[in-house]
Formats: C-alpha cells, structure tokens, sequence
C-alpha cells in the first residue's frame, strides 16, 4: 500500500489540529500589559501543545519516511494515534482556562499517554513490516518511547495533588523529544552513503 497517502491524511489532520488550538486563543480584555496575564495560563497550554504536535508531526514523518511500505494494520494503528492527538485541542483549552487545575492536568497528561501509547504501536507496527530491517534496526528498543510513557503516567498521579508539577513533566518529556532523533539520522546518513558509494 502507498505510504504517502497515509503521510498526507496525517498531515492535513495534524494542520487541522495545530488550526483549531490557534482558534481557541482569545484576545486580552484590554490594552495594557497586565490585559496579559490572565492568559498566561492558556499561553503556556497552547505553546506545549503546539510543541507536542509538532515533535509528533516531526518524528512521524521520519518514520514514514524510512517505511519501505504500510498496511491495514499500520492504518488503523495511525488513526488511532489521530485520535488522541485529535482530542489534545480540548485538553489544551481545558487546562489554560482552569489556570491548570488538577483534573484538567491530568486529563491533559492521559491524551498525552494514549498518543505515546498509540505512536509507540504504530512504530512497531510499522517495523514489523519489515522485520530485520533498516527501520526496525533504527527503532531498536525504543527507550525514549517507553520512558516518556512512564512520566506520563507518574505525572497523571501527581496533577491530583500538584498540577503544576504534573506539566513540569511533560514539558521536560517534551524538551527529551526535541533533542532530534539520531536514530533516523543515522539510517538517512547510511542510505546516503549506500547511494553515493
């Protein structure tokens, strides 16, 4: 099956997502510089959402870039990571308007868990249709995968009782997935020189 079919749906609903976030921004009510902070909180929320969707955006390109091909599985296995990314626009207006109360935080690090859950079988999925292969060796175990799931699954326990700290953690999860992924690079780079040579 064309895996570019799949990587140009992912990218229009990944746009529309990024598009509905910027919509729920409102304007400050007032002219001066303290008009601001009361959307302070919401700010924040729609910044890291927007670095999160971008991080998935990012690293999903280059996974379907180093597909050799993508089957029905694999398909359902994308949609399904859509869906919690689809959900994050509501968590991220959620968590600004509450001034990051508890539940909202929590509820904000579950989509955030699920998509990790979903992108981490999606990756699979695809590496499975190439057992041995290029991808799968870039993947490997996938630590950075399994470790940002376990802080978000430590932070959902802890909004219940210091939201704040809760999306401390998923910013630094966020700051672990911006340090650009060198296990893709690595395969690019060896493509490159198996091209070349």
């Amino acid at each position: 099956m064309d895996k570019g079919r799949l990587e140009a749906f992912s990218d229009g609903v990944l746009a529309i997502i990024i598009t509905i976030m910027v919509l729920e921004l409102k304007p400050p009510q007032g002219t001066s510089w303290s008009a601001l902070q009361p959307l302070i909180p919401t700010l924040a929320s729609y910044i890291l959402s927007f670095i999160y969707v971008g991080i998935y955006w990012n690293n999903h390109h280059h996974m379907l870039q180093a597909a050799k091909h993508v089957n029905g599985a694999v398909l359902w296995a994308n949609l399904h990571l859509l869906l919690w990314l689809s959900l994050v626009p509501i968590a991220t207006t959620w968590l600004g308007t509450t001034g990051i109360a508890c539940v909202p935080a929590a509820i904000y690090g579950f989509l955030l868990f699920m998509a990790g859950v979903a992108y981490f079988i999606l990756a699979q999925l695809i590496a499975a249709n190439g057992k041995g292969s290029e991808l799968a060796q870039a993947l490997g175990k996938d630590f950075k995968g399994k470790l940002s799931v376990v802080f978000y699954a430590i932070a959902i326990a802890i909004a219940f009782l210091q939201p704040v700290v809760s999306c401390v953690i998923y910013v630094l999860v966020a700051v672990m997935w911006l340090v650009p992924d060198q296990r893709f690079e690595h395969l690019y780079a060896a493509r490159s020189s198996a091209s070349d040579g």
